[in-house]
This record gives structure tokens, sequence and C-alpha cells, in this order.
């Protein structure tokens, strides 16, 4: 999870992003340098940026003729630029509250990944399992009336489910968050026009 804003931006250059991706196994700036194409001083200045956020770190260092070879490694395997490196224009639930307005689920949305971010990070350190649950299905309605009567069904589920489970007088309980979303799915590049023969 990137929290800093000037690592988020270090992450999201190009040439940076690469090599994060080809440093899940660990390389130097030699090794890199000829994956990518660019000069090893160029690849070399890239990942003393990506070190000095966080986003890289030293394997080893290897005595090469009358130079030391330093080998790094991305510090993840992916990463999540948390709404916390924009903190300042972060999207806010409490400024959308219409439950079918889509400023308000990227709200949540970006709710959910700085929230899970920060307790993973916690469990992470604490070596610790963190207590989480998904679900993501797709949904195909007929109608728009469909899709309507869909969400009052979940919404008054959802409701009956909170009211039977929640217990704000339990000693030791712990509160849990529930979010949950309905959006059209992205329509994919390659899939072919229904109506078409």
């Amino acid at each position: 999870m990137i929290e800093d804003a000037l690592a988020a931006e270090a992450s999201l250059d190009p040439i940076r992003a690469r090599l994060l991706a080809a440093l899940a196994e660990p390389g130097s700036a030699t090794t890199l340098a000829a994956r990518t194409g660019l000069t090893r001083q160029k690849v070399n200045y890239h990942l003393r940026t990506l070190e000095q956020h966080g986003l890289v770190e030293l394997v080893e260092e290897r005595r090469r003729g009358n130079f030391t070879e330093r080998v790094l490694r991305a510090t993840a395997g992916s990463y999540v630029i948390s709404p916390n490196a924009l903190a300042d224009v972060a999207p806010d639930p409490d400024r959308a509250r219409d439950q079918t307005s889509a400023r308000r689920m990227l709200a949540l949305a970006a709710r959910l990944i700085r929230e899970v971010g920060e307790l993973l990070g916690g469990a992470t350190v604490a070596r610790k399992r963190l207590a989480t649950f998904a679900v993501d299905s797709e949904i195909r309605f007929a109608t728009a009336a469909d899709r309507a009567a869909f969400a009052a069904e979940l919404s008054d589920a959802v409701t009956a489910l909170v009211g039977k489970y929640h217990d704000q007088a339990a000693a030791g309980g712990r509160p849990h968050r529930l979010m949950i979303a309905l959006h059209p799915s992205l329509k994919s590049p390659n899939a072919t026009n229904s109506s078409a023969p």
C-alpha cells in the first residue's frame, strides 16, 4: 500500500512501473538494462528513486571488477495507491449520501482501500491473519426495473441480517464494516455485439 504522495508519483512513472514489475525477481541495473533496452545509468537513476521511497530493497551486493553491483527486488508483489496519498482531495463518503450515486460508490471504495490497507499493514507487522470476506459476482438484468427490484430486495435482506447480528453491547465484540456495490460491468474490448447473427 503506497501512502505517500511522492512514492505514488515515483511508482506511476512508466519506466519505474516497468522496473517494479521486472523486480518481482531480484535484478541489478545491468540485468534490467539488458531486459528493458535502457542504459544502465538510466536504470540506476530510476532504481535510486524507487529505493528512496521504499518500493525496492537491496538483496545483495556483488563485486564485479572495479565496481559493486547492487541486486534489488520489489518490496511487494503488487502495489495499491492509498487515497491517503492524495488526502486533501480524497473522496469522502460523507459528502455524497445518495446510495445510487457513483461518486458515493467511489468514495466508499476509496475508504475500503485505505482502511483495509491500514489493517493489512498492521496484521502483517503482527504476523496475524486479517479476518475479511469478499464476494464478487456478475448479474445480467433483463430490465432496469429488474435491477431496481434486485437493489431493493438486497437492501432489505442486508438490513435484516445487520439487525439480526449487530450487538452494540457485546462485551469484547469488534465492529466490522460492510459495503456492497452494484455497477454495470465494463464491456470487454473483444465482446461481440449480442444482436449480431
